[in-house]
């Protein structure tokens, strides 16, 4: 059984991978569209960073609470 931490360890390489991934899905069909497709490359860090900080400051102030 797939554990939480488990999930979010193979969530963050996902994420900031993905941001490149569909940048470079955008950019192969057409080539003028390099400005449009330039601000995703940071998105998928920036969602692996939002990720890592939930996870740090929310999830285990929220299991404390809870009383788990």
């Amino acid at each position: 059984m797939v554990e939480r931490p488990d999930a979010v360890l193979t969530l963050i390489p996902l994420l900031a991978v993905s941001g490149l991934a569909v940048r470079t899905l955008l950019a192969v069909p057409s080539i003028g569209s390099g400005l449009f497709t330039t601000p995703l490359a940071a998105a998928g860090y920036l969602a692996a960073l939002a990720l890592i900080l939930v996870e740090l400051l929310a999830w285990p102030v929220a299991q404390r609470l809870s009383g788990s």
